[in-house]
């Protein structure tokens, strides 16, 4: 297998860092060939806070990934997440001088370029520039221009900002694990590659990734983005809640949110209770399981909160723009028992957890589908998508320079043989050598009476 068939995705998360290694096999799912995960202890809220400890992270599970796939790593794309991002919408348009010739991907590239040079706060940059609709003069509501006449290019765009401060320390720790940067994805974008359906993203979605330190949502309408936010709490907010109210250990906190926490606190009665081991020659403690699963509820109802508030933002209540297929909740936290029926209380939107069976193949023990993988797995999707538009790209690119060379090998034999089959053109040039001008014909009658006179 070649290097160029595979792609690689690191999901460099607050609680963990996972690098993946797959491919698409001839029933075009992903095949996952390895993986490797480590903790990660120097990111933050998404934002890396501590290098060394990031690239030592990195590395490790990128060794990992090497071993279980039998790959050396050369290079990944990065998801990017964290507080720093925000999205904005724009309109931009360009001239088209050739508009005698159909629009091509080079009119679109162009006019995402120039998007690009748009002038941002101090201290960002732009992440990325998503067309939605196009316009071609006066025809809105386009799709896809491609192939259309017209002067005027126009479209509307999302277009993801983040701090330049940020996204260099991530490209740096990838670098400095001697990796090379192939490129960087929004996360919620690359959860929604490998969790929704094509039905979905045309009905109307909103995707909820609740990640260990961030909440990331991704909202398509007509198979188009319209809205993205990255809410800067996720599941260790709640674990830091408990070990707060607890008074217990990080360790023990996750513990007991993994396997008795619950966003619901209805179903636990006041005598279910669940025994903490004391630290060294300390007696153990009691919790009320009632009691966590209240200190649970409250703090994800201010996340969910968070997430209708970006939904009504976006202008779900207006009829044309309803999400018809509801929320898809994926990422490590949509894993806490009761959620689901919480979202749909607080949203009173439909609601299913996202798994990526549908788009990968086979599995170990079913863990790859996990939900808290969804990133690792869109990050794949991505890469090898990527991959194939350059390879595609790099093929039409190869074509047309072969046409080009064809027609100027043609122009050059036309002009150097021209005289032996281009009658037409000798004819008119020597009519137009015999025919004479208005004012030699004026000449010569002026001549004719000059000489009638003497």
């Amino acid at each position: 297998m070649e290097y160029q068939d595979i792609a690689i995705g690191l999901d460099v998360g607050t609680t963990k860092i996972v690098a993946m290694v797959g491919r698409r096999n001839e029933y075009n799912k992903i095949e996952i060939l390895g993986i490797g995960r480590s903790k990660s202890i120097g990111v933050h809220i998404g934002v890396v806070n501590n290098i060394t400890q990031t690239i030592e992270a990195i590395r490790e599970a990128v060794s990992e990934a090497e071993h279980s796939s039998g790959f050396k790593i050369k290079e990944v794309i990065v998801g990017i997440a964290g507080q720093h991002i925000r999205s904005l919408q724009h309109n931009d348009y360009i001239t088209r001088l050739d508009f005698e010739n159909v629009i091509n991907q080079q009119d679109i590239q162009k006019l995402i370029d120039q998007v690009h040079k748009l002038v941002m706060l101090p201290g960002e940059e732009i992440i990325h520039v998503l067309p939605q609709e196009y316009k071609v003069d006066s025809q809105a509501e386009i799709g896809e221009p491609i192939g259309m006449y017209g002067s005027r290019l126009e479209a509307n765009f999302h277009v993801v900002v983040g701090q330049i401060s940020s996204i260099r320390n991530i490209g740096r720790c990838v670098k400095a694990a001697g990796l090379n940067l192939a490129g960087m994805t929004l996360e919620p974008l690359a959860s929604a590659e490998a969790v929704l359906s094509t039905e979905e993203r045309e009905a109307g979605v909103a995707l909820v990734d609740i990640g260990g330190g961030t909440t990331d949502l991704a909202i398509f309408k007509d198979n188009i983005i319209r809205h993205t936010a990255v809410i800067p709490f996720g599941g260790n907010v709640i674990t830091e809640n408990i070990k707060t109210n607890c008074l217990i250990i990080e360790r023990q906190a996750e513990l007991l949110k993994i396997k008795f926490g619950s966003a619901w606190p209805g179903e636990n009665k006041e005598t279910e209770i669940v025994c903490i081991p004391g630290l060294r020659g300390r007696d153990p403690k009691e919790i009320s399981l009632k009691r966590l699963s209240q200190i649970i509820h409250t703090r994800v109802c201010k996340i969910l909160e968070q997430v209708n508030l970006e939904i009504k933002n976006y202008g779900n209540e207006e009829q044309k723009k309803r999400l018809i297929a509801g929320l898809v909740m994926t990422g490590g936290g949509s894993q806490l028992k009761h959620i689901r029926p919480l979202t749909e209380y607080i949203t009173g939107m439909d609601v299913r957890i996202g798994y990526s069976n549908e788009y990968i193949s086979g599995g170990e023990n079913g863990l790859i589908s996990n939900p808290e993988y969804a990133t690792s797995i869109g990050l794949v999707i991505k890469g090898l998508d990527d991959k194939k538009k350059y390879l595609c790209t790099k093929d039409i690119i190869h074509k047309h320079e072969e046409n080009h060379t064809s027609e100027v090998i043609s122009t050059k034999f036309y002009k150097k043989n021209k005289s032996s089959y281009d009658d037409d053109s000798l004819k008119k040039k020597t009519n137009k050598k015999k025919s004479k001008s208005f004012l030699e014909i004026w000449a010569d009658k002026f001549r004719q009476i000059l000489n009638d006179t003497e």
